[in-house]
């Protein structure tokens, strides 16, 4: 186990987004290109490129957005200060995180969560700002293979996303060998995974990124 994660494991409750999209990185899992800042120096030569997202990084606030915390498509450094000074003024005390915007593809979700039946389990689905709406996810308990996680992609209502649909390009093998990297995570930390959501997770032809990510540990 990655000597990062097993420090992280030491925690308990919600992990701040750079937490967990440190952990991802220790799995082999892409994710955004991301900076953690606290002061406004610190926003110089950040080796990003523009647009970026501004958001509040604390494992206090899991609902960045229903708070005011995340502002998209900041498109230069000058309304990057602007919006750094105003985040300061609403959240004095935590961390910001400075992410670099992904190109939009087809949305997914992946995650795990404890099923008081069945235990750990893994899903996937329909992701971004409709997963609640329409809930078109499926369920497997950990660890998946690969039958497994192709099959769940099978019984999903929006699975033609990951079929050309409409000349669309994204690659549901990148879809499934995410789902077994997941699975991998759920299975190793079993005991200490409360639940996980990637969501969403932008799926192109040939690359994938996970672009938010939260993890509650028990």
């Amino acid at each position: 186990m990655p000597a990062n994660v097993e420090k992280l494991l030491k925690r308990k409750g919600p992990l701040a987004e750079n937490e967990v999209k440190d952990l991802l990185k220790a799995y082999d899992i892409k994710t955004t290109n991301y900076r953690l800042v606290s002061t406004e120096d610190e926003l110089k030569n950040l080796g990003l490129k523009f647009p970026v997202a501004l958001k509040v990084c604390s494992s206090k606030i899991l609902h960045k957005t229903d708070v005011g915390g995340v502002k998209l498509g900041i498109k230069d450094e000058s309304e990057l200060k602007k919006t750094f000074k105003d985040f300061r003024k609403k959240f004095p005390k935590e961390k910001l995180l400075v992410d670099q915007m992904a190109k939009k593809g087809v949305e997914v979700i992946i995650g795990l969560v404890q099923d008081p039946t069945f235990g750990l389990s893994i899903m996937a689905g329909v992701g971004g700002v409709y997963t609640e709406l329409y809930q078109d996810v499926s369920f497997r308990v950990v660890p998946v293979d690969r039958n497994d996680a192709e099959e769940m992609l099978t019984e999903i209502k929006g699975k033609k996303l990951l079929e050309g649909f409409r000349n669309i390009p994204a690659n549901k093998e990148l879809v499934v060998d995410l789902i077994l990297k997941v699975s991998k995570i759920g299975e190793q930390l079993m005991g200490n995974i409360d639940q996980m959501d990637l969501n969403p997770v932008f799926v192109y032809k040939n690359d994938y990124c996970v672009v938010d990510a939260k993890m509650i540990l028990k």
